[in-house]
């Protein structure tokens, strides 16, 4: 299953669940139209991960908070942190690469790397 997400519901998918795949796109975008099958297909094919799209005409604010410049667009959140986005159209093959690596992903380095950038960058303002 495919969440449609909105402003209104955004922070509750995020952090209510571990992996969310996210597909900013639009209905008049012809890429994003011929990836909706494969993506849908990859919601189907991980019933463990949370698969969601946003329609950037209808959600503006989301689009515009997330620089979207270019759609469509595939984010991945992990434990409500922005681990993947990229661009364009990917292969289904691609995309269940990629889900596969992000369940993988070690969230604890993940976490203390970012601690550490945080600080490198609080050091550095001192």
């Amino acid at each position: 299953m495919v969440l449609e997400v909105t402003k209104e519901n955004f922070v509750e998918v995020i952090e209510g669940n571990d992996i969310v795949v996210v597909d900013f796109w639009a209905p008049w975008c012809g890429p994003c139209r011929s990836f909706a099958p494969i993506f849908e297909a990859a919601a189907e094919a991980n019933p463990n991960v949370v698969f969601a799209k946003i329609n950037t005409e209808d959600q503006q604010e989301l689009a515009g908070h997330f620089q979207i410049r270019s759609i469509p667009t595939l984010m991945v959140f992990r434990q409500k942190v922005i681990v993947f986005s990229q661009p364009g159209v990917m292969q289904e093959g691609a995309l269940a690469k990629l889900v596969a690596g992000i369940e993988a992903l070690d969230m604890d380095a993940v976490h203390r790397d970012i601690a550490a950038q945080e600080a490198e960058a609080v050091a550095a303002t001192a």
